[in-house]
C-alpha cells in the first residue's frame, strides 16, 4: 500500500498539498501520519519530562506508569466524558496499552497487528497486519500488549515468535526477524524495551517446554546482539539447580516487559514457571532462574544478581510481573529499590543495585508458605504440592496477582496493585516432553465460584511492605493501574467498569459502565494542552476528556 505514498509524501508536504488516502480491502483508508520529532534514546531517558506523550509500554523505563500530568485531578475527574473510540476489527481480547507519541497513538491488536490513528480524534492512518501461520502454539490467548519505538520505527512482537520493525509513519515492514521456532511452542506477545541503542524482548511459551530467553537486537538490521538464557546450560551456575536434563526443558519464559536503570545500566526482567509446571519430581533442585528477577548489564546481557521468589515451584507462580523501580526513604537514608508484587501472594522490596532483600510480606490470601525468612526465601508449609488426588492450596493458579501492571505514585509514595484472595485444588500428572506440545504435568480445579473469592486494589507502603487500604473489586479483576500527578488511580474491573480512586485513601472518585472486561492498563496523555486517557475494554479502545469549555 503505501510505498507510493512514502515517496510522495516529501513532495507533498513541502508543496503543502493534501497527502492522497487510499482505501484498503479492510475497508480502512490509509495516511501516512503526520510528523513527529524522532523519538530518541535521550527522550526515552527523560520520558517524565513529557508527560504528554506515552513513549513506550509502562511509560518510563522504571514502570512506575506515573504521569506528571495533572489537568485531570480529583476536584473534576468525574467529569470525564468519552472523546472517541477505535474498534478493533478483529474479534478477540484487547491487552493493548497504546503509545502515543507528538499526537500519534500507535495501538496492537489482537493477534498481531498495528493501528497508528490520531491521538485527538481516533481517525486511522494506516494498519499493518502480520500473517501468522495456522498452527500456532498458543498458551493464553491470541493478543498483543504493545510496541516499542526508537527513531520512526516501530517494534513488535508477534505470535509466531517474530520481532517486526515498522516504519512508523508508513506501517511498511523495515525487517523480520525471526527470534524462535513456533512449532517447538515459543511465542511473543509482549512489548519490547528499548535500551540504548538496542531492542531488548522475552520470549513466551512455559507451557511448552521451551527453554526461556531475554535477546537484545539491532534496532537499525534485526540482527541478534546478545542472547540471555532463563536457564543456565551444562557448565555455567545453577544449572545444577536442575536435575538431569530437565533444563533442556524447563520453561523460565520472560513474556512481560522488563525495566531499566540508566544509572545502573541493569535491565532487570521477570521469569516465568518452571516446566513442567504442576509436577516438580522430574526437575528436582531450585530450578534456576525460574521465577527471578534477573538483573542484566545493559550492554552485555550479563547477569548481574538473580532473586529468585519461588525456587522449585510447583504452583505456577509465574514471576513475570513488571518490575517498578523507585528511589525511597527506608530506615532512615534512601535506597535504590525494585517493588515486586509476585503472584505468590507475597510483596518484596529488594535493592536493586545488589538483589538484597529488604523488606517483604504477604499482601494477599495464601497457604503454601510460613513466610519469608531474612533473605527472602520462602519457607514452605509442608504437604502443599500437588498431588494426583489434588490439594486445596491459595493462591490459585492465576495467582494473588499476575502479569496486569501494577503501579506506582510519586506524590503517596505507595506501590498499587490488582490483588486476589482465592484459593484451588492442584492436581500433579506424569507426562512425558514432546516437542510442540503442552508440558504441564497437572493442572487445577477451583472448589467454589470465583465470585466466593475477595478481590480489590491494595496500595502497599514499600518501606514496609504494609498494606495501607484497599479498594474492593468484585469479581477477579485482571486490569493494569496507572496513576498520576492528579492523585489519582486509574484502573478498570471485569465487569466492564473503568474507574478513578483517590491515590491517597483508595476513596472511588468516578466510574463509567464499558461492557465488556477490562483485560488491559490504562494509560494518559496530552495533545494541544487537552489531557486524555485511554483503555481498552472488550474489543474496543476508548478516549476520555474533561468536558470542553
Amino acid at each position: 500500500m503505501n510505498r507510493f505514498i512514502a515517496l510522495l509524501a516529501p513532495l507533498c508536504l513541502g508543496l503543502g498539498l493534501t497527502l492522497p488516502v487510499l482505501a484498503q480491502e479492510d475497508e480502512f483508508q490509509t495516511v501516512i501520519t503526520p510528523a513527529f520529532s524522532p523519538v530518541t534514546w535521550e527522550r526515552l531517558i527523560n520520558a517524565e519530562d513529557e508527560p504528554e506523550n506515552w513513549m513506550m509500554y509502562s511509560g518510563t523505563l522504571d514502570s512506575q506508569r506515573y504521569s506528571r500530568l495533572d489537568q485531570i485531578d480529583k476536584s473534576n475527574v468525574a467529569e470525564l466524558e468519552m472523546k472517541w473510540s477505535y474498534q478493533i476489527p478483529v474479534i478477540d481480547r484487547a491487552e493493548t496499552v497504546p503509545t502515543v507519541v507528538d499526537g500519534i497513538m500507535f495501538i496492537t491488536e489482537a493477534p498481531s497487528n498495528l493501528t497508528a490513528v490520531d491521538a485527538r480524534t481516533g481517525r486511522v492512518y494506516w494498519r499493518y497486519d502480520h500473517e501468522l501461520p495456522d498452527d500456532l502454539r498458543i498458551c493464553c490467548g491470541r493478543n498483543n500488549r504493545g510496541v516499542a519505538i526508537l527513531g520512526e520505527t516501530l517494534f513488535m512482537s508477534t505470535l509466531d515468535a517474530h520481532l517486526v520493525a515498522i516504519d512508523a509513519r508508513t506501517g511498511n515492514v523495515l525487517w523480520d526477524t525471526e527470534v524462535a521456532d513456533y512449532e517447538a511452542g515459543y511465542s511473543k506477545t509482549a512489548a519490547p524495551l528499548i535500551v540504548k541503542d538496542k531492542v531488548v524482548t522475552g520470549i513466551a511459551g512455559g507451557e511448552f517446554g521451551i527453554r526461556g530467553f531475554i535477546d537484545a537486537y539491532d534496532p537499525a538490521t534485526g540482527e541478534l546482539e546478545w542472547r540471555t538464557y532463563a536457564i543456565p546450560g551444562p557448565g555455567e551456575p545453577g544449572n545444577d539447580s536442575w536435575s538431569g536434563d530437565s533444563w533442556k526443558t524447563g520453561g523460565a519464559a520472560t513474556w512481560i516487559t522488563g525495566s531499566y536503570d540508566p544509572d545502573l545500566n541493569l535491565i532487570y526482567w521477570g521469569t516465568g514457571n518452571p516446566g513442567p509446571d504442576w509436577n516438580g519430581d522430574v526437575r528436582l533442585g531450585d530450578n534456576l532462574y525460574s521465577d527471578s528477577a534477573l538483573a542484566l548489564d545493559g550492554d552485555t546481557g550479563e547477569i548481574a544478581w538473580h532473586f529468585q521468589f519461588t525456587p522449585h515451584d510447583v504452583h505456577d507462580y509465574d514471576s513475570i510481573q513488571v518490575p517498578i523501580l523507585a528511589d525511597i526513604e527506608y530506615q532512615g537514608s534512601t535506597r535504590k529499590v525494585m517493588m515486586w508484587a509476585n503472584r505468590n501472594a507475597f510483596f518484596y522490596t529488594i535493592d536493586r543495585a545488589t538483589g538484597e532483600f529488604l523488606e517483604g510480606d504477604a499482601y494477599a490470601s495464601q497457604t503454601w508458605a510460613q513466610g519469608l525468612d531474612p533473605t527472602g526465601r520462602p519457607i514452605r508449609v509442608p504437604g502443599m504440592a500437588p498431588t494426583y488426588e489434588g490439594i486445596l492450596v491459595s493462591p490459585p493458579i492465576v495467582g494473588a496477582t499476575n502479569w496486569y501492571s501494577p503501579g506506582y505514585s510519586q506524590q503517596t509514595g505507595l506501590f498499587y496493585v490488582t490483588s486476589f484472595d482465592g484459593e484451588q485444588e492442584f492436581f500433579k500428572r506424569d507426562e512425558d516432553y514432546e516437542e510442540g506440545e503442552r508440558f504441564t504435568g497437572g493442572g487445577g480445579r477451583y472448589n467454589q465460584p470465583m465470585d466466593a473469592f475477595h478481590s480489590s486494589i491494595r496500595a502497599i507502603n514499600p518501606a514496609t511492605a504494609q498494606i495501607e487500604w484497599e479498594f474492593p473489586i468484585m469479581p477477579r479483576s485482571s486490569a493494569g493501574i496507572t496513576t498520576t500527578a492528579g492523585g489519582i488511580v486509574f484502573t478498570g474491573s471485569a465487569d466492564g467498569y473503568f474507574f478513578a480512586l483517590d491515590a491517597a485513601t483508595g476513596e472511588e472518585l468516578w466510574h463509567i459502565s464499558l461492557g465488556a472486561r477490562v483485560h488491559a492498563a490504562p494509560m494518559t496523555y496530552a495533545v494541544d494542552g487537552k489531557q486524555f486517557v485511554t483503555i481498552a475494554s472488550g474489543n474496543v479502545v476508548y478516549t476520555f476528556g474533561l468536558k470542553d469549555d
